[in-house]
This record gives C-alpha cells, structure tokens and sequence, in this order.
C-alpha cells in the first residue's frame, strides 16, 4: 500500500477573545471558582483567571452579559461603567427604540436608554467599547454616532451651530415653498394663483430631493433594518404627491396647474422642516437647567505659591492639596476647606438658598459657589468629576436620560405604530378607489393618512416633561435621581421626617452634665470627649465643642447604631450611649435617675457615660437641639396639599413628643433603631399609606430606600442620599413640600403630553383618512403636535418653589 500524505486539516475559524474584570477575588481558590463559572457557560471554550490583575480572558461565543451573570452568581462582581454618548439621526419613539436594539446588541452593553428629546444615549457598560463599534451598529440601523464635547461650552457651540444651519434650510425652503402658500391663499376665493406647471416642477425639485434627502436617507436604513419610521411615512407620502404630479404635467401640459398636487408635497416638507427646527430650539431649553449647572464653573483659578506669590492657571489644573486665593466677586474653581479669610458666599445657584452663607476658617466651600465679600483661602479637596457641582450635574444628567415606566407603554406602541399607518393609508386608498372618488383623490387622501400620522408628539411626550420638570427642581436645590422617583411621588399620603438634622438644627449643644458621686463634671466630659474623638454624629461635635480641645482619640473605637459608641480610655473600656444603651448594660442609674426624668421632660436627649467593667454609670449628659426655622412651615404646606406628616426618631420619647407638641404632629415614634424605622415604614405602608420618608443619616438609609419615595437632606450623609430617589441640596424642610409639588406637576405635564399626542393620532388619522384633511394641512398639524408637547413641558421652567411660611410669632 502506497504511503500517502495526511491531508492538511482545515483552518479552524478563531472564536472571540474578550477580558472581563472581575472584583472581589482574593485568593486561588476564588480564581479557581470563576473558572468554573464562567466554563459553566453555555458557548464558551475556554477561560483564563488572571488573579493579579483581576480579569479573565475568555474565549467562545457566549454573550458577556451571561458570563457576568455567572459571575455574580459565584459571589464576585463585574464592574459596571456608564457612558453617555450623542445620537444622530433620531426623528420618533420607533427610532429611540431601533436605536435602543442596536447598542444593546453590541457585545459589552448591558443597558442602553435612548432620550428622544436630548438625542442621547445612556450606556451601562460591562466592557470598554470603541467609539468605532458603537458608530457601526449605530449606521447597521441608520443612524450616526454624535460627537460628545468635553464641556459645555463646545456643546453649546456644536448646538448653535446646528440651529444656524437649520435656520439657513428653512429659509431657503420657505423661498421655494412661498409660491405654493401663496397659490393656497387663493384656493378658498376661487382664485387660481399656482404658477405654471413647469415653474411648479423646477420649484418642487430642489425641495423633494434635496432638502427632502434626508428623509429618503432615513426610510432607506430604517427598511434595510426591518422596520419603519417617521421618516418612511413621509418619504412615501411626498413622493407620492409629487409622482401623480409628474405624471399629470407630462399628460396635460403645464398650462392645467391648478390640477397638480406639487403643493401637497412641497409643503408637506417645509412644514416638517419648521417643526424639526422647532423641536430642536425647545430641545435646548428643557436641557438649560444642566448647562446652567456646567457653565458655573470658572475657566481660571488663582493658585497659592508656596513662596505667598499668586498665579493665575486653568481651574482644570488644579490637584486636591492644592491652595486657591478667592476675591471678592470671583467663583470658586473646587471644592474645598476655608483655611484663611471669612465672607459671604452665594450658594444660590447651586442649593437654590437666596440668602449669602457665611464662611470661617474649617467651613467648607463647593465649586460655582461665588464669594460676595472679602478674601478667602482654600485647600482643595475634590476636583473635576468629583466636586459636588460635577456629581449635581451628573445626576441632573442622568435623571434626564432616564425613562419613566409609562414609557413602556409608548414603547409598545411605537414599535407596531408604523406599520399599522402603512396598512391603514393602503385602506384609504383602496376604499375611496372603490367609492368612485377617482385615483388623485384616492392617493391625496391616503397620503395625508401617512403624512399626519407621525409618532415624534409619542417620543417626545415623557422625556420633554422629566427633563423641564428635573431642569427646575435642580434650580430650586432639589435633585430627583430619575424618572421612576417621579412616578413613585405620585399618591403620596404621609410624610415621615426623622427629627434630628433633618426637622432640627442637627447641631444639638450640650445643656447639662451631671457627673455620678465622687466625679468631677471635668473628668466626665474629658472621657466623653475622648470616646466622641472618633465619631461624627452630631452629639459628638457637642461634646467636643463643650470640651474646648481635642482630646487624645479612643483606642478600638465602634460605633454602635442606634445606640452609641464605645472604646478603650485610658485602659478602660467606656460606652456613652442612649438610655436604650443604659438599660440593655442592666446598670443601675442610681441618683442620677431623677435628674434625667427632669431632663427628659423639658425634651433634651440624654446620653449616658458608663464603665460596663467597673459595673459603674459615670455620669449623664443632656443634650438640646433647636428647631429649623422652616420646619412648622414645612409641616403646615404639606398639610395643606392633603398629606399627613408623621416623626421618626432616634431619640427619647421626650425629647421626639417636645418637638412634636411644637409642631402639632400627632403621629410621633420615638427610640427608633434603623430596623425599626425601616419596620414602622413597612407597617404604614400595610395600611395604605403611601410614605415619602425624609432623612439626612445613616440610620435612616433603611427606612428611606423602604418607602415608597425616600427624600435625603444633602446635608446630611452620602448613605442617605444613595438610598433616596429625591436629594435636598439644602437642609430646608420648606423643600419636601417643594419636591412633592414638582414631581406632582412634572407627571400632570408628562401625562398631559400623552394624552395630547395620542388624542392627535386618534383624531387625525380618521379625518385624514375621511377626506376631511389635505395633505398640507394633515403636515402643518403634523408639525404642531411636536411643538405643542415640547411648549407644554417648557411650562415647567417657570416653575418657583413657593415663598416659605413666616415663623409662627415671627
């Protein structure tokens, strides 16, 4: 038998290689555990856990978002970015939606949410990707990737430019339209002013093909993509109008003008064109709120030499550490700590506060704050993304972007709305055929069916309101994190504040100290001040402050919530805590019981110093915390829209029924730990109660994220605020009446909005398809319903919180 040479095996095609970053992996076995997650996955040949740079390279086919999911399931996390990029393109909810399919189809997107009204997009994304593969899948669907400039002010140069060029198409268009109006006007007075049929052809040309281009552009990609859009029914509805017009001119000459239909077309387009130039001019006010916000920060800072000399550098130089020098007049470049100086600075801008604040020596200091009077000096502490204009901004951004749950609902009508225009203009035309009205009449009819039924009122309805009504709360100092809050503030019934920081001044002094038998009230406060050295609850900045120095801190200091904190003084272990604390160690207060019943009963809350091992209380200390001056304003607004108003609190039942008596609250729980603020929540809610919670601590992290709307005072911790679907940029109560009220009209505008645009096709189609609308008119009303959802949300940026109430006696 003859040797034969083996035959070369073909090449076999290589699989996709991606590296996936993992968290949370501290050792092989971790290493080992992701392996066989992610081999676990159906499609994938192949993993190899890198445990020092935290990242697996993996190689198959399985979708990435399958490999995080089993990621997470075996107890490690991938590490989530999110990016914001432009969408060209875009002219109606199907759009949004085609667009939202592409980028989601693109390997290492999560999510995509695509706002319409912005022509934006948000991406949460599980893997870096290329500005080149998102414009890819983007044009896959006939659609561009935008340019994203760095800072405002390029993007509002890139705005304006775009608007000038719109301005520029429609004027020329206008110029080529204006015989057709003009010939119009002449219709209902029997008066035939249409110039001749040739003079119409060379006018409707220019029009149909080059500035209705773009809409031949569009329906091609959106039929290579299956599916259909605004643009299709245009296309089809123009080149239809102007077809049947070509074909009468060549049959009878240009002398019969009054019997073409190049108006229909004509002015079909000029009237979209001024309805897109329309939307894009109140497309930029419902976004002014967020460039107001970037444009606060300055260009320029003025730097502190080691040497005393001043240096004029960009603001976007500066490093935390860095010494700023700050003039009367100027705006603050970073936030930072006032090291040198006092003076007044307006805070207006960013909290929505009218009156200056007062800034000393350890006073801290935000970016696009301005400083009124005097000099300051600051050390930076946070620049760029991280100051707290860049994080308002950040969340102002994302709350715009977000889609509120109705949304889905648009979303389902918009993904079968074109199609089912397309079958009713094919109706119309076949009916009025068979009625006799002849074909002119019978595609005239059909056309203006296509012509008026376009979706872009449905896409812009909801992202129009949430970004006016955001836009405004973010003026007035109130943030709402997204759309999904705004609906879960409808039908709120109760409010429950917490009572410390959030109804009160937060910034409690110490009132009394009553030391046990044998000590001295010095040597009580030192050690209290020494375990309070670690803490930042308010009661410790109290006693600190009482104690006028800064003692040596607490060894193996623990906080512990809800009840106090504890550590080794000077050997011995110490715990100064609530009365709670007191009676869980099962000490005995002896005769320091009576003073604190006394003290309890004018309302201060009290705090105990014990020595568990010595089995000793050392001694009592009261404490006492003024009301916010709008607190009783803020409880009487909210009554006066209908809303109970409860108190959680922390505190002694004394203490929380002094400030209750004051505010005339009836619903009042005291000695409340997190779990039993979260559990209260949950009770009310079991009644029927629909609970708005407000809280500015740790503590109340809980009982915020349980309600139906947790509202954060942004003084207080970033715990809270990262539970709350509303922050509060200021610690006034007045806002909590405010936020419900914008959160109320931002949802009537936005269900207003849909109802408008949904009443119009439900109107419209109908008269169109009944012969009652002309195919100029069917595209003038096309072109109103837009502008009217974007003029009806843009309503909202007159929106002002109302003037708080004078302080009772005041």
């Amino acid at each position: 038998m003859e040797n034969q040479t083996p035959m070369p095996e073909a090449p076999q095609p290589s699989l996709p290689r991606l590296s996936l970053p993992i968290e949370g992996m501290t050792c092989a076995s971790c290493a080992s555990r992701v392996e066989r997650a992610l081999m676990a996955v159906p499609g994938t040949s192949a993993v190899q856990v890198n445990l020092a740079s935290e990242r697996a390279a993996v190689q198959g086919s399985a979708p990435v978002e399958d490999l995080a999911a089993a990621v997470r399931a075996a107890g490690y996390a991938v590490p989530e970015t999110e990016r914001r990029i432009g969408v060209e393109g875009m002219t109606c909810a199907s759009c949004a939606g085609r667009v939202e399919r592409a980028l989601r189809a693109v390997p290492g997107v999560a999510e995509a949410s695509v706002n319409l009204a912005s022509e934006t997009a948000t991406l949460r994304l599980l893997l870096p990707v290329e500005d080149s593969v998102l414009a890819a899948a983007l044009a896959e669907a006939g659609y561009r990737l935008a340019a994203t400039p760095e800072d405002g002010a390029a993007e509002e140069a890139a705005a304006t430019a775009k608007l000038a060029a719109q301005r520029r198409d429609l004027a020329l268009a206008g110029l080529l339209a204006a015989p057709f109006l003009i010939g119009m006007l002449g219709m209902p007075f029997g008066q035939d002013w249409m110039p001749n049929g040739w003079v119409q052809l060379a006018l409707a040309l220019p029009m149909q093909f080059w500035f209705g281009a773009r809409f031949y552009r569009a329906a091609w990609a959106a039929l290579r993509a299956g599916t259909g859009n605004m643009d299709l029914l245009v296309a089809i509805g123009t080149s239809a109008a102007f077809g049947l017009s070509l074909v009468l001119l060549i049959q009878h000459g240009g002398g019969h003008s009054h019997a073409l239909y190049f108006e229909a077309a004509v002015v079909v387009i000029l009237f979209v064109m001024l309805g897109k130039h329309l939307e894009a001019r109140a497309r930029r006010g419902t976004g002014a709120a967020l460039r107001a916000l970037l444009d606060l920060r300055p260009r320029t800072a003025r730097l502190l030499e080691a040497d005393g000399t001043e240096r004029e550098v960009p603001a976007a130089s500066l490093v935390v550490g860095d010494v700023v020098v700050l003039r009367p007049g100027e705006g603050v470049p970073v936030d930072g700590v006032v090291e040198q100086g006092e003076a007044g600075v307006d805070e207006s801008a960013l909290t929505g506060e009218s009156r200056p604040v007062e800034k000393a020596p350890g006073t801290k200091l935000a970016t696009g704050t301005v400083v009124l009077d005097g000099r300051l000096v600051l050390r930076a502490t946070a620049v760029g993304g991280e100051t707290t204009l860049a994080r308002v901004a950040a969340l102002v951004s994302a709350a715009q972007a977000s889609r509120a749950p109705v949304q889905k609902l648009v979303d389902r009508v918009a993904a079968v709305f074109v199609p089912v225009v397309i079958v009713l203009a094919a109706l119309t035309l076949l009916y009025w055929l068979l009625a006799g009205a002849g074909a002119e009449a019978a595609l005239l009819h059909a056309v203006a069916v296509l012509v008026i039924a376009c979706p872009c009122a449905l896409g812009l309805a909801t992202p129009a309101a949430i970004m006016a009504g955001t836009g405004a709360a973010a003026r007035a100092g109130i943030l709402v994190r997204d759309a999904e809050a705004i609906e879960r503030a409808q039908g709120i019934t109760l409010v429950a504040f917490d009572k410390t920081g959030t109804l009160t001044e937060g910034r409690p002094r110490l009132a009394a100290l009553h030391p046990a038998e044998g000590l001295t009230a010095e040597a009580v406060l030192a050690q209290a001040a020494a375990l309070q050295s670690g803490s930042e609850h308010p009661l410790a900045r109290a006693v600190l402050a009482a104690a006028g120095n800064q003692p040596a801190a607490a060894e193996s200091f623990r906080a512990l919530p809800g009840r106090g904190v504890e550590g080794v003084v000077g050997g011995e272990r110490l715990v100064l805590g609530s009365p709670r604390l007191l009676a869980e160690s099962g000490l005995e207060p002896g005769p320091l019981a009576a003073l604190a019943e006394a003290e309890a009963a004018q309302g201060r809350s009290l705090a105990w110093l014990l020595a568990p091992g010595a089995g000793q209380v050392r001694g009592l200390l009261a404490f006492e915390d003024a009301l916010k001056p709008s607190a009783a304003g803020a409880v009487a607004a909210l009554r006066g829209m209908g809303v109970d108003v409860a108190m959680l609190s922390g505190d002694s039942p004394a203490a929380a029924r002094a400030v209750a008596e004051t505010l005339g609250l009836d619903r009042v729980a005291a000695e409340m730990l997190p779990r039993q603020k979260l559990e209260t929540i949950a009770a009310w809610r079991k009644e029927g109660a629909r609970i708005a919670m407000v809280g500015d601590g740790v503590n109340d992290a809980p009982a915020l994220a349980a309600a139906d709307l947790g509202i954060a005072m942004g003084t207080g911790t970033d715990v809270a605020m990262a539970a709350a679907g509303v922050t509060l940029m200021r610690g006034d109560p007045a806002l909590v009446p405010a936020a419900l009220e914008i959160t109320r009209r931002t949802y009537r505008k936005l269900q207003e909005n849909l109802a408008w645009a949904f009443a119009y096709n439900l109107l419209g189609l109908p008269l169109a398809a009944a012969g009652l609308l002309s195919p100029p008119f069917a595209g003038a009303a096309m072109a109103l319903s837009s502008v009217s959802v974007l003029t009806n949300a843009l309503l909202l940026a007159r929106w002002r919180p109302a003037a708080p109430a004078p302080r009772p006696g005041a």
